[in-house]
Parts: C-alpha cells; structure tokens; sequence
C-alpha cells in the first residue's frame, strides 16, 4: 500500500518536470545561484531607492499640505511640447485653419513681446539701481574724507635747506568764479568793518544780496529762510545749541519757521490767482479773505463731495478756514467763521483766544475741550479741511499726516510746526504730543535723506531741515553737493557771526558730529574743516582772499593749542611761499612795508606774533633759510643770528659756487651785517660774535679759494682766531676756549687752509723749488716769517684741548716740515 503511493507520487513528480519542460511560451533560462542573486538585488535596490526618494518628497511637501500624488499627475499632464511647435502648412483654401493659425501667431508675438520689453524694463531698473547705489557709496566715501576725524593732513617736509624762490606766482589765474568772487568781496568788507571795531552789519543780509545778484531763484529761497531763520535775540556769549534749546529761542525759532512758510504760501495763492483770474473772480477787494475765497474758487472744484458745514460766499466754509491759518491770517478765518452764521460761535471764540494768545496757541482747558471734541466727533468726519482745522488750532492727532490737504512738504512741516507743544501733557497718552525735538528726529532720522529723495530734491530737504532748527546738518547737507558747497559754506560763516552755529571743541571733529554731552538728535559742524576746505581750492591762486575766510577761524583753537587763524596763515605762506605778497617785506633800512596780513593788524591779531607762528614752522620744517628771513621780518635778532651761525658754520670752508647754499647764505649774511651795524642788536653776545667771526671767515675762504693768499693772510690774521706767532699760542688757546661750537668745529679747516697758503707763499719765495738754498738775506727773513708761522700754527693745533679729525695733524706736521 505504502510502496504504491510512492509509486504514483514518484509518476506525478515525473510527469510534472515534463510539462514544465515542454514546449511553452517562455524560453528555458538556465541561471546560477549568484546570478539569481545578483539580478533579485538590483531589483530591490531600484525599488528602495525610487522608494526613500518618494517619501523624502511625501514627508516634505505633505508637512506644507501639498498631496503628492496629485500634483505628478498634473505635472505629467502638462506639456509644453505643443505650445510652440511650428505651425503645419495648410493650402490657402482652408480659411478657418488660416484664421487659426493667425489667430495663434499673433498671441505668440505679443507673448514674445511682452518678454521682450519686460526684460528690457527690468534691465533698465536694474542698471538705475545699480547706478544709484554707486552714487550713494560715491557720496559717502566723499563724505568721508571730507568729515574724517583724523588729524589735519601733515606734508611736512624733511629737513633741508629750501631755495627761496624770486619768481612770483601772482601770474597765476583765479579759480574764484563768479559765484565765489561775488561773495568774497562781501567778506572782504565785512571783515574790514570787523578790523576797524565799529558796528557789524548782518553778513545774511550781505551774502543774500549776493543770492539775488545770481538771478537763481532756489538759491534766493536757501538765504530767504536763512534770513527768516537767523531773525532771533542776539546773544554773543554761551553754547549756541544750548541758547536754541531754550525754550524763549525755540519758540522764535518755530514762529519765524511757520512765518517764512506761511508768506511763502501767500505768494504761492497769490500767483495762481493771477493765473487764474477767470474763474477766481478775484475782484478788487484787497485782504487776506477775498484771496483765499478766488484760491479756494480755483482749488476746490464745485460740489466737492464730502464737506461739511454749508459755504460762505459760494465756497466752502472749512477750505477757507484752512487756507486762511495757512497763510497765518487768524483774523481772516474768525471773519470767515463769523460769516458762517451763528453755528460756528464756539468756533470763533476759539479763534478769538488763539488771536488774543502770545504765542498763537490755546490754553490748556481749551486745547483739552477741542481734542475731546475732535476724538469724539471731528476724527471721523469726511471732510479733511475740517480734521486739519482742529489739528491745527487744537494740536490733535499728530500721528495724521492730513495728505489730503497737505499734499506738499511744506504743507505737511507747517502743520507739524503748529502741532508743536513743549510743556507736560496732562493726557494719559504722551504719544499725543508732538514736540520739537520729536520733529528734528523725525525729518532728520526717522525720515531721512531717502524719504525727501535729497540728492534729486536737495532743496526741500535742506528747507525741512533748517526750519526745524537743524541748521548744521542742513549745512552739512548742502555742502556735499559740489554745485551748492559755495552757498553751504557762507550760510555757516553767517550763522555763526550770528552766534548760532553749534561747532564742536575740537577742530579735528569730523564734518558733522555728535556730541555726548547734547540732547538729541543735535549735530555739531566743525566750520574750520568746512572753511578750509572750500578756501584749499583757491589759496594758492587768491591768497588775499583765503586770508579774508580764515580769519573767521581766529577765535578757535589749533590742534597744538594755538591760534587757529596763525596756525591757517602760517601753512598758507609756507605752502605758497608767497612771503613777501602774505607778510611784508624787509627793506635795507631795517623798515617793514606791510604785506597782507597786515590787514588783520587789531586787537584780535598781532602781526608780528603771526610772523613769528610762521617761522616756527618754517624752523620745524627745516626750511631754515625761510626761517631765517621770516625771523629778520619779525625782529627776532636772537633766532636769526642762531640759524644762520648753525648753517654758516656747516658751509663755511666750501668753495663758493653761483646758487650754491653758501651762495645764498653769504649773501643773506652781508644783508644782515649791512644792517645790523650801527644799531642795537635784540641777541646775546656770544651770538651775535659767533655770527660776525663766520662772517669773517667766508672771506677768509673765498679769499683762499680764489688764490688771494697774501689779502687772505691778512684777513685771518686781523681775526686773532689762530696764531701767527710762537707768542700767541697760550693766548689763542685759552681764547679757544670761549668760542663757540660753530667756530670750534671749522677751526681744523681753517689750520690746513692756513698751513696750505704759507707752504705755497714759502715754495713761491723759494723760487717753486723747495730744495734750493735761498740766494739772499731777504729771502731768507722771509722764509723765516714763514716758517715761525708754520711752527705756531702745529704747536696750536697740538696744544689746544679740541679733538682734530682724522690725519690733520700729520698733515699740519708734514707741511712744516716741508718748510725747512
């Protein structure tokens, strides 16, 4: 039983492989184990790696809410195959396929249209950007160097001796323009005025006379609100800043700001009235209201939706109020109110108190009323006149910039300045409160340069900035735009003669700088680097005038302490080197005719002091011949005859070639010895013989250079500085000692030149022949003559207590005994 289930088991298991043999539609592949393995372990890797990537997708964009699946489906939909495949041909007969094909042609060339022209608009913006920026970075790097905090350029020189030049530069032309010249000679006869000590005129009123002379009219507006602005007390003692921050010059400031843009807007009225008389029907009727009413019949279009409160004769009630305040008639608007009948009596009895006020302004009960009605009721009216009114007069909502009635800046700084209120706030919310500090940080921080788009506009922005008070960086400002640095330098030399210019302590300060010690957001100018550099460009061409603007820099202080005003005139001489133009000229009688700075001579600058700042500098510089000559004009004998001792003695030995320093040097010293003979000489003793001796001693040595050896025999021995004979060499010795360190250091030159002139005068007595016996009794005394001469001089050199370089001994002790 057991052995036919095998049986048949073993049949069925045979009859099986045999199918699976047999012919079927799949080939027999016959595969190893590691081939099976191989190929089931690329499967699996391709399967896991499409797998981890797509659910590195799922796990990504499933956390953003993206479904997956459906998003492959509609990208696998998406073809852009058929967009711009080539149009196929059709015969000219299948109008509907030609209409077609039109129809897609024309979509296709204003697609590719349109991308051209935004890639185009997209270039321009991009390079206008870029431009932009460059500008910016441009400005700021010259911003840089012209407020840099370092220390004032130094181009000192190394010390040598200096050529004084005899060719006059005063052939040179002015690089002073029109504009420039125009407002130096102002300067010029102010400070001509100052010199003298009478009553100074108003140097804004000078140079605005100027602005009008240019025929510019936003150069007339920059000195109009300068002129409106500097109208304050005077008062010539203090911090300017701090005296602005008090509470008397705050508000002059405020009200003269709000007063130059209020007539300002008068005019603005007045010129579209007249441009427009037809429809203003202005009439005959002077005043403040019959303008505002032909202003308002040209600016407001007729049934303007949204006002409020009725007209007044046929224009609206509340665009009249508001343009009569803003053209700082108060009056005007009461006697609108009034005309509006007898709804508006409380409107016109807060009028009645602001006319009636000091300073324009309701008291605080009252201020507390109309903002309490404008919260509850005003905020929320359509008519903007109406808002701006009530934050006008009540100070309301100075978050609201109003730019449906303030649509220029001017409009808008006007309505800020009315909203200005310093005193303490009794309102639970502080934030609405504008003060003037509050406006400053605004326009010049909050806002800023980028807002008022400056380098485009830079008239409005310098307008906003002074007539907040923030007049140096209005000034700052104006001076890095080359075409206006003019008028930015002479409007900071006006405010400060006005005593209102807020400069820091330190001239090394940069341009425009901030000072710990001030209350925000107060800048400081450093005016001496603004003046010198605006007066760099032409001080080698105008002296005269580069002297007239830094005399303005004479009651500050130089970086080492001194006159700043010395310290400037003094690098002006030496870097022009136009002494005699700058400070005068030395004649042979001792007499100096004045020069330029003689101009300044008064309480506040003495010229003989800046004559001496300017041969210090010289000395430091090592421009000694300068010096010397810059010392002589001053009358300082000492220092003159010092310097030309330590230069003569250093040359004094040299042969004398034309333009040679010793040229010019023994020329100078026969300048000084002609005058300085006869009269009272302002220096020591031992100076002023050391000087005379070195003197000699150039004679001595032209002499002997030029082969004059019996005049140059003569000449030292009238000296006594060496000996001539045995006799004198104790007393030559002991004199030796007292002489001064100048003539010791020559002394070796002039023993060999000496010894030298005798040897040559005993060989030419001799007959040139040193070994031929002499033939006479006179020759013989004067071989003699020579040779105890000779002797004197090496038992000097050897005796007296001085150190003689290198072989001049031997060389002395050669030559004498060459002699016998």
């Amino acid at each position: 039983m057991a052995e036919s289930d095998f049986t048949e088991l073993l049949h069925a298991a045979e009859q099986l492989s045999a199918e699976v043999e047999g012919s079927g539609d799949l080939p027999k592949v016959e595969r190893t184990l590691r081939q099976v393995l191989e190929a089931s372990t690329e499967l699996w890797s391709r399967v896991t790696q499409t797998g981890a990537q797509d659910i590195q997708a799922h796990l990504l964009l499933g956390s953003k809410g993206v479904d997956l699946p459906q998003l492959s489906q509609k990208l696998e939909v998406l073809s852009a195959r058929k967009t711009f495949e080539p149009l196929e041909p059709i015969p000219d007969t299948d109008i509907q396929s030609f209409l077609k094909n039109e129809k897609e042609n024309a979509i296709l060339s204003i697609i590719e249209e349109t991308h051209r022209s935004c890639f185009d608009d997209t270039e321009k913006l991009q390079w206008e950007h870029i431009e932009s920026e460059w500008k910016q970075e441009k400005q700021k790097a010259l911003n840089a160097l012209a407020g840099t905090s370092e220390e004032f350029l130094n181009l000192s020189l190394q010390p040598e001796p200096s050529i004084i030049s005899d060719t006059p530069k005063s052939g040179l032309r002015s690089l002073l323009d029109n504009q420039e010249m125009a407002y130096a000679k102002q300067v010029i006869d102010y400070n001509k005025v100052v010199v003298q000590g009478i009553i100074r005129p108003s140097l804004v009123d000078k140079f605005s006379q100027v602005a009008e002379s240019l025929n510019d009219k936003k150069v007339s507006e920059l000195w109009e609100m300068v002129s409106y602005m500097s109208e304050v007390p005077p008062r010539a003692t203090g911090d300017p800043l701090a005296s602005r921050m008090q509470s008397q010059i705050r508000n002059v400031l405020i009200f003269q700001a709000r007063k130059y843009l209020e007539d300002r807007y008068r005019t603005y009225m007045t010129s579209v009235v007249m441009g427009n008389l037809q429809q203003a029907r202005r009439g005959g009727v002077p005043g403040t209201f019959p303008l505002v009413r032909s202003f308002v019949a040209v600016r407001i279009p007729p049934g303007m939706t949204g006002l409020e409160d009725g007209t007044v004769e046929d224009q609206p009630f509340w665009p009249l109020v508001y343009y009569c305040l803003r053209c700082g008639d108060i009056a005007a608007a009461l006697y609108c109110a009034r005309q509006a009948g007898s709804g508006m009596d409380e409107f016109c009895s807060v009028l009645e108190e602001v006319i009636n006020s000091k300073d324009r302004k309701l008291s605080s009960r009252l201020e507390t009323l109309i903002k309490f009605q404008y919260r509850r009721h005003i905020r929320n009216t359509t008519d903007p006149f109406k808002r701006a009114v009530y934050c006008v007069i009540g100070s309301c909502d100075v978050n609201d910039e109003h730019s449906e009635v303030a649509k220029a800046a001017d409009d808008y700084l006007w309505l800020k300045l009315c909203q200005i209120r310093e005193e303490e706030s009794t309102e639970s919310q502080v934030t609405d409160r504008m003060t003037y500090t509050h406006l400053q940080s605004l326009i010049l921080e909050e806002y800023g340069e980028s807002h008022y788009n400056a380098h485009e506009q830079p008239h409005v922005y310098f307008q906003v900035l002074i007539l907040t008070g923030q007049f140096e960086a209005a000034i700052e400002f104006l001076a890095r735009i080359e075409k206006l640095r003019v008028h930015a330098v002479h409007i900071a030399i006006a405010l400060n003669e006005h005593h209102l210019l807020g400069i820091p302590a330190n001239v090394q300060a940069p341009l425009l700088s901030v000072d710990p010690g001030d209350e925000p957001p107060a800048r400081r100018l450093n005016l001496a680097r603004l003046i010198m550099l605006y007066v760099r460009k032409f001080e080698a061409t105008d002296p005269k005038e580069a002297l007239q603007y830094y005399y303005f820099l004479r009651n500050m202080k130089g970086p080492e302490g001194g006159n700043l005003f010395m310290t400037c005139v003094s690098d002006l001489a030496l870097e022009s080197r136009e002494f005699d133009l700058l400070l005068g000229i030395l004649e042979s009688t001792g007499l100096r005719l004045p020069g330029l700075i003689d101009t300044f001579q008064g309480v506040q600058a003495d010229t003989k002091l800046i004559i001496g700042q300017v041969a210090m500098d010289s000395e430091r510089k090592g421009m000694f011949e300068d010096a010397i000559k810059l010392y002589d004009l001053a009358g300082n004998h000492e220092k003159v005859l010092g310097l030309m001792t330590s230069m003569l003695s250093q040359v004094v030995h040299q042969v004398n070639r034309p333009g040679s320093l010793r040229s010019r040097l023994q020329e100078l010293a026969d300048n000084i010895t002609s005058r300085y003979r006869g009269q009272q000489i302002n220096s020591s003793p031992d100076i002023a013989s050391t000087f005379f001796l070195l003197r000699d001693l150039l004679i001595f040595f032209d002499q002997y250079h030029a082969q004059e050896y019996h005049q140059a025999l003569e000449t030292i021995s009238k000296m006594k500085l060496i000996p001539m004979t045995l006799m004198e060499v104790e007393e030559r010795v002991n004199s030796f000692k007292r002489l001064g360190e100048e003539i010791c250091r020559n002394i070796p030159d002039v023993l060999l030149a000496t010894m030298n002139l005798l040897y040559i005068q005993y060989n030419k007595t001799r007959g040139g022949d040193a070994n031929t016996s002499g033939t006479g009794r006179l020759e013989d005394k004067q071989l003699a003559y020579f040779r105890e001469k000779a002797r004197a001089i090496t038992s000097f050199a050897g005796t007296v207590p001085y150190r003689m370089p290198g072989d001049t001994n031997s060389r002395l002790v050669q030559m004498e005994i060459l002699m016998h």
